[in-house]
């Protein structure tokens, strides 16, 4: 009888140890903290939030992100310097940003390079795997694509040549390497200043010219403080969801690949609707009276191969992108051009800037 009793009482306590751990499991919760330079209200933002709202959702609260908007982290240096203590897990980042974890892809972001969308996206997604490893290999974990827009010159005194720009007190964004490369192979003399700090700047006249987005630039308010911008776009802006390996790692199987599989779905929105209301911003520029100046017809072909060829050799030659993927890349344009608007291909020289 008395073993009975014991035999029962043991039954007893491994069946509530059992019931007790998948309990205790499935209480267990993460939160994912994100910053952004992106301020609230504005696309990124609102779809971020969206994203935050849906992964809280299907996970049944077992991961959450709270979302620090607006630089209130600080510039992306300093959001990468956070995520390393461990005082952040992700970011929404500019290829200011990306660059700093894994400069190779910041190809996709060479100036004057790309012709349209269709091009950058047909690059994208064929170097994406090799870019994806790149960043895990460097601690960091792709979620999603974003891009931030095409890229012009926003200034007080009209830009009509690159001879105007060299006038012209410009802004580069403080640790910039490819923009560095690009401004000295311009032969432009650029003043560094932190992000946070352009539009105090433009507003003091310490600098009279900066390069942004039309979107980007309306979300700042930098256009408030210009009159005109170039019609010429330098560039497609990229951008980011990344989330550090340490805390990626930490998480259960099955929230990584909820991770994975909304944070994919958040970019290609982001990218969709960035495209859309980079656009629209171009007639609210115009409603607010800024000029366009400096139009692709006005850009000297000549000039740009010039640049392009002294930029792409600071840039392999430095380690920045190697030179095995600026060949890919123009080897992607080319069979695209062909294949999509019967284009020459792309020549292969030092005049090209790509070779």
């Amino acid at each position: 009888m008395v073993l009975k009793r014991i035999r029962a009482v043991v039954l007893l306590a491994l069946w509530l140890c059992a019931a007790r751990i998948p309990v205790a499991a499935a209480q267990e919760s993460y939160v994912m903290k994100l910053a952004t330079l992106a301020p609230p209200g504005s696309t990124w933002m609102v779809i971020i939030e969206d994203w935050a709202r849906q992964v809280e959702k299907e996970s049944g609260g077992r991961l959450a992100l709270k979302l620090y908007a607006g630089g209130v982290a600080g510039d992306e240096s300093d959001v990468l310097r956070k995520i390393r203590f461990g005082q952040l897990h992700a970011g929404a980042f500019t290829g200011y940003g990306i660059g700093q974890i894994y400069s190779p892809a910041r190809v996709l972001e060479m100036p004057f390079l790309y012709r349209d969308a269709g091009e950058v996206d047909f690059v994208r997604h064929h170097i994406a795997p090799d870019i994806e490893s790149g960043f895990r290999s460097h601690g960091f974990e792709l979620l999603g694509w974003m891009e931030v827009g095409q890229v012009r010159f926003f200034s007080r005194e009209p830009i009509h040549s690159f001879d105007d720009m060299r006038k012209r007190k410009v802004w580069i964004w403080q640790g910039d390497r490819l923009s560095e490369m690009f401004f000295k192979a311009s032969d432009i003399s650029p003043i560094p200043l932190s992000i946070t700090d352009v539009f105090t700047s433009l507003s003091t006249g310490m600098i009279d010219t900066a390069y942004s987005t039309a979107l980007a630039a309306i979300a700042m308010q930098w256009f408030s403080k210009t009159s005109y911008v170039t019609d010429a776009p330098m560039a497609t802006a990229m951008g980011a969801l990344l989330v550090s390996r340490k805390f990626y790692d930490s998480l259960p199987t099955d929230l990584q690949s909820l991770l994975q599989k909304t944070g994919r779905a958040a970019g290609d929105r982001l990218i969709a609707q960035t495209r859309i209301d980079d656009s629209k911003s171009i007639a609210v520029l115009k409603k607010n009276g800024l000029r366009f100046v400096f139009t692709r017809d006005e850009v000297s072909e000549s000039e740009l191969a010039r640049i392009r060829a002294r930029a792409t050799t600071d840039i392999v030659q430095s380690g920045y992108i190697p030179q095995s993927l600026i060949d890919r890349t123009q080897n992607l344009l080319e069979d695209y051009r062909t294949k999509n608007k019967g284009s020459p291909k792309l020549s292969c020289g030092p005049s090209s800037g790509i070779c």
